[in-house]
């Protein structure tokens, strides 16, 4: 396996060719952005946080049954993943209130949902990634009613062995965002699962050790990214 030019470059990560065109190589760097790019900085070993968390998550939810993008860590901040074609969504799956969507609705945050919510919005960075429905993916084609369904049932299924696991570790997850690609014409959970994805709450203290650090200018970004790692690293051993 060869790494071969860059093909593309994001707020968070590199996607590099190889000499093997099933596979893509994604490098994850220490460059965050919050509230759509407007505001930028940098949280030092969030590169290497990412990856490896993104990695060891990925390979449970494998073993769960979720096929995944994930084939295997190649180093800190490197992985060897399938060649997805990504789908132009983000989903957002939603335990608790919190963020955009307390804001939109008038919640305090914090408040548990009645049943989990499955929002979706249009990946594209110059509108703002606008919130579409069910309606709005099939007129756009942004994914056929099949896939959606796939993506569905992937999301709450994700959520199912992400909740259990971070309580596992005294972490609550309040909401996440996941993206979908398709392979060998299958739909399978792509891009990353990390605290830049995640918002996940310290279960007994309700500290937050996720990027809204960084967004609300809380201080202890690069600590909290290290802890939630740690958590992961020594649930394993």
């Amino acid at each position: 396996m060869k790494k071969l030019e860059m093909m593309y470059e994001g707020k968070a990560k590199k996607v590099y060719k190889t000499d093997n065109p099933k596979e893509y190589i994604v490098e994850y760097k220490d460059d965050a952005t919050a509230f759509n790019g407007e505001k930028k900085g940098t949280i030092t070993g969030k590169g290497a946080v990412n990856n490896k968390m993104s990695a060891a998550l990925f390979e449970l939810l494998e073993k769960q049954g979720v096929h995944t993008h994930h084939i295997k860590l190649l180093n800190d901040r490197e992985s060897l993943v399938k060649a997805v074609k990504i789908l132009p969504l983000e989903v957002i799956v939603r335990n608790v209130a919190a963020g955009s969507l307390a804001k939109r609705l008038g919640l305090e945050e914090g408040v548990p949902m009645k049943e989990t919510v499955l929002e979706f919005s249009y990946k594209n960075d110059e509108l703002g990634d606008p919130m579409v429905n069910d309606y709005h993916i099939m007129a756009m084609e942004f994914a056929t009613e099949e896939q959606l369904e796939v993506i569905k049932k992937y999301a709450l299924a994700v959520n199912d062995v992400l909740k259990k696991f971070f309580l596992e570790i005294n972490i609550k997850l309040i909401d996440f965002k996941l993206e979908f690609g398709v392979y060998d014409n299958k739909v399978i959970l792509a891009d990353e699962i990390s605290p830049d994805t995640c918002r996940l709450w310290d279960a007994k203290t309700n500290k937050k050790l996720d990027k809204d650090r960084f967004r609300r200018d809380m201080g202890g970004v690069e600590e909290v990214y290290q802890e939630v790692l740690s958590r992961i690293n020594n649930k394993g051993n």
